[in-house]
This record gives structure tokens, sequence and C-alpha cells, in this order.
């Protein structure tokens, strides 16, 4: 996992996609497009993906990692499922979950103000704008920085966390991950869970 200690620019964010794609060179985009064909069926669109805040989440980390022929992007990875695996384990710091959530609800107040519209509905060009614009202050900075972590960390991530569906970020990297994945019921977050013990009467 990547440390959300250290804030991620969006030029430190490119600057690693790109060092990583050279490393996805050689994967034949046939084969990405199997992989995202299993990944769909493997992991369908689920129902609290259709409403905010996970909705304009979703289409943030879109734009932050659009996909390519030959480059898998965040819907491709399930980004926005690791996000939302990942915040709502109870295991994840309350604050910053709630810094993430309450900043998709910022974003559409001032999309709306500037184009009386959702982020959703803007073209490429108009929701470049708006990131970059927040991306001044440094509240917006930290947002988007806290989104380019968890988006390598799906990438990356094992499958059982909810992102990178069938290893799709492992095959196009050509990464052997470590045998054997942990199963569900053996994710860091439900091991480091605190166990709570009943007092005998």
């Amino acid at each position: 996992m990547t440390s959300r200690g250290k804030r991620i620019t969006r030029r430190t964010f490119m600057e690693q996609i790109a060092m990583l794609g050279v490393l996805g060179a050689s994967y034949p985009a046939s084969l990405l497009a199997q992989a995202r064909l299993d990944a769909g069926r493997s992991q369908p669109q689920p129902d609290w993906l259709k409403a905010d805040p996970w909705k304009t989440l979703a289409d943030v980390q879109q734009h932050l990692f659009p996909a390519a022929q030959d480059t898998p992007g965040a819907s491709d990875i399930k980004a926005i499922v690791y996000l939302y695996n990942s915040l709502e384990n109870p295991a994840t710091d309350g604050e910053e979950r709630k810094f993430i959530v309450k900043g998709a609800g910022w974003l559409n107040e001032r999309v709306q103000e500037k184009y009386q519209q959702s982020f959703a509905t803007l073209d490429t060009t108009q929701q470049e704008t708006v990131l970059r614009e927040i991306e001044q202050s440094r509240a917006g900075e930290r947002w988007l920085s806290l989104l380019l972590t968890y988006l390598i960390e799906a990438l990356l991530a094992d499958p059982v966390y909810g992102g990178n569906p069938e290893g799709i970020g492992w095959k196009w990297l050509e990464h052997q991950p470590g045998f054997p994945t942990p199963p569900a019921d053996k994710t860091w977050y439900r091991l480091a869970a605190p166990v709570h013990y009943q007092r005998k009467a």
C-alpha cells in the first residue's frame, strides 16, 4: 500500500503511471481488452454507485486516470469499488472518510456556481478547469492527493479488496503477485479489527 502521509500531486501521479506504463508497454492491447471483459463480468456495477457522493468520486477518478487502448483506467481497475470498500471498513480514519466524501459535495457546489451543472455533465475541458481551480487550495490539493493515492492502491492491490478485478493491473504490468493471496475473511482490516470480549456475569 502507498503511504497517505505523503501527498501526491497529479504531476507525480502521472509520472508514476508513465513509469508503470513502460513496464506494461509490452502487454498486448488485445489481452488488455480481454482482461476488461473478464473484469466486467466478475464485478457488475453496484447500486450505491448510482448516487452521490460515489458517482461524483467515480467521475473524478475517471478524469484523473482515463483508460486508453493499451492502458487500464479507473473504471477498468474498479477504483471506486476499492475506494468504497476502503472508506467503509472500520479501520479507516473517520476524518479521512468524512473529508473525501464531503469533498465530492464541495466540488459539485463549485461546479453548480460556475456552470449550473454537476461534475458528471461537464465536458473533459470543463472538468479539468474545475479540478485545476480546487487544486490551488490546500484542502483541494489534499483531497485530490488522497484520491490519487487510492487510485494507485486500486491498481496494485489484491482483488480481494475490491479493485484490480481479475488482476487486470497485475496483468498489464506483467506482475507476479505473492502467494497465497488473502481470502475475504483474512483481509488486513478484518485482522486488525478490535476484538470485544464480553465480561462474565
